[in-house]
């Protein structure tokens, strides 16, 4: 039924990631090209200039090893973005023609009230199907 699928992974919670990579690919099944996103929050210029150089480039160098590494398990392609989570993955999500956006979601606190968390702001704006898992 889905062709394209994306899950946001938070890389400090690697096994919710895989809870959810497996969740995909059942409901996807074999033929699903399933992606797993990782966005790195942008960092202020004024902090980035007091940071060691070359610090962001081994985050991101990590990160994309951590998320490759998550992904292989499941088949699935692995993708890291640097910005704002909520648009940068709508933004993947319209790149790819994704059908499906399987996102986990914390119990909201007083903070998300006010703010919104990234689960709420991608369900709101999502121009496909979106599976928040609790």
């Amino acid at each position: 039924m889905y062709k394209a699928i994306i899950i946001p992974i938070d890389l400090a919670n690697p096994e919710l990631g895989k809870k959810m990579l497996g969740l995909a690919r059942e409901i996807g099944g074999k033929q699903c090209h399933i992606s797993a996103l990782y966005v790195i929050p942008d960092i202020p210029g004024y902090v980035a200039v007091e940071l060691p150089s070359g610090l962001q480039q081994e985050q991101l160098r990590q990160a994309r090893a951590d998320l490759k590494a998550l992904a292989d398990e499941f088949g699935a392609d692995s993708e890291v973005h640097a910005g704002h989570a909520p648009t940068k993955i709508l933004e993947y999500a319209e790149k790819i023609n994704a059908d499906l956006i399987v996102i986990a979601s914390h119990r909201p606190g007083l903070q998300d009230y006010f703010l919104g968390s990234t689960a709420a702001r991608v369900v709101r704006h999502a121009n496909c199907a979106v599976l928040v898992d609790r």
